[in-house]
C-alpha cells in the first residue's frame, strides 16, 4: 500500500520559510507520509521583452516534479506572493493549499508559523473545509496565434508603460456591444481579487463564491468610466486602442509585453485553487482582522471628553 503524500511550496527568498519546510519535510516522514518539496520559483512566470520571442509556457505544465493529482494537499509557506504563485502552479491538478503566512498582510493565508505542526495535524487527519475559489484564463494572441497564456488567481492588469500618455482600450464582454475605455489601464479581476487592486482603485468587495468577474479602468478619463460587474460566464476580449506597447500583468508575478496588434482573451479558468481552511471560512472575519474593514464601535478609539 502506498504512503499517503503531500507537498510543500516555500518562498526561498525568506530564511523562516525555507527552515520550516526543512522541518516540516521531516516531520511528514515521521508521521509515515511521502512528502514532495519545491520553492515556488517555478510559478512566477517573469516577464517577456518587446525584442524577445514570447516563450509559450501552458498552465498546466507548471507544477514541480511529483505534484500530481495524488497528493492529498500542499503546505505554502510564504505570503500572499507565494500563495498565488502555488495557485498558478497546482490548480491543474486539483490540490488544495494550506497556506501558512511567513510575510506580512497574509489576506489568503489560514494560519501562521507558531501553528504550524497544529494545522498540519489537522490537514493529515482531513478535519479541514475547502474554500474554492475561480479563475482566470489570460491568454494573448497576435491573429490566430496563442503567444502567452497564464492562470490568474486575483487578477489580471494591462496597462501602458512609464513615460507614455493615456491608452484606449476596446473591450469586448460576450456578445454586447464594444466599450471603449481611456485610461491608464485596466483590471480584470475575480471575486478574491476584488480585494486587493481592483480594491484600491476604486472597485467593490466581491464576497468569494459569486459567479462574477469585475472590469476596473485605471485611472479612467471620464466620470462616466467605472467599475462594471459581469456574469463569469461571458468571455471578454481586450484590443489595444494605442500605438504603443502596453504591460500584461497577472497577480503581480507573471506578465509579457502587448503590442497594438496583438488581442487579449480572457475567461473564467476551467480550475479552481482550493484554500484550506482549518474553521469554518467567514469572510467578514478576515476583511476585518486584515483590513480593518466594519469595526465595531468598542474597537474604535474612544473620545476625548473636552473640558
Amino acid at each position: 500500500m502506498s504512503k499517503p503524500k503531500a507537498g510543500i511550496l516555500y518562498n526561498d527568498a525568506k530564511p523562516a520559510a525555507k527552515r520550516s519546510s526543512e522541518t516540516l519535510s521531516r516531520w511528514f516522514q515521521e508521521q509515515g507520509w511521502e512528502v514532495c518539496v519545491a520553492p515556488n520559483w517555478g510559478g512566477i512566470l517573469g516577464y517577456a521583452k518587446p525584442d524577445s520571442p514570447v516563450c509559450l509556457t501552458k498552465v498546466d505544465s507548471l507544477a514541480p516534479a511529483g505534484f500530481d493529482e495524488s497528493m492529498k494537499f500542499a503546505v505554502v509557506l510564504g505570503g500572499d506572493g507565494t500563495v498565488l504563485a502555488a495557485a498558478r502552479q497546482l490548480a491543474p491538478k486539483g490540490i488544495p493549499l494550506l497556506a501558512v503566512n511567513t510575510g506580512h498582510l497574509g489576506f489568503l493565508t489560514e494560519t501562521y508559523l507558531t501553528h504550524l505542526e497544529e494545522a498540519a495535524k489537522a490537514a493529515i487527519a482531513g478535519e479541514y473545509i475547502l474554500d474554492r475559489r475561480s479563475m482566470l484564463l489570460v491568454q494573448a494572441y497576435r491573429g490566430n496565434e496563442l503567444r502567452w497564456e497564464v492562470l490568474s488567481l486575483n487578477e489580471m492588469v494591462l496597462h501602458r508603460e512609464p513615460l507614455t500618455s493615456m491608452c484606449h482600450f476596446e473591450v469586448t464582454i460576450g456578445d454586447h456591444s464594444p466599450l471603449d475605455v481611456a485610461a491608464d489601464g485596466i483590471i480584470l479581476a475575480t471575486p478574491t481579487g476584488s480585494t486587493a487592486y481592483a480594491l484600491s482603485a476604486g472597485g467593490p468587495v466581491i464576497t468569494p463564491g459569486l459567479p462574477v468577474l469585475q472590469l476596473i479602468p485605471i485611472c479612467p478619463h471620464s466620470m462616466a468610466s467605472r467599475a462594471l460587474v459581469f456574469p463569469d460566464s461571458e468571455e471578454v476580449w481586450i484590443s489595444p486602442a494605442s500605438p504603443q506597447p502596453l504591460v500584461l500583468v497577472a497577480d503581480g508575478n507573471a506578465g509579457c509585453y502587448i503590442l497594438p496588434e496583438d488581442q487579449i482573451r480572457v475567461v473564467r479558468a476551467p480550475y479552481c485553487t482550493d484554500l484550506i481552511r482549518l474553521r469554518r471560512p467567514e469572510f467578514f472575519r478576515v476583511m476585518r482582522e486584515k483590513l480593518g474593514w466594519g469595526l465595531t464601535y468598542a474597537s474604535k478609539p474612544t473620545s476625548v471628553e473636552l473640558p
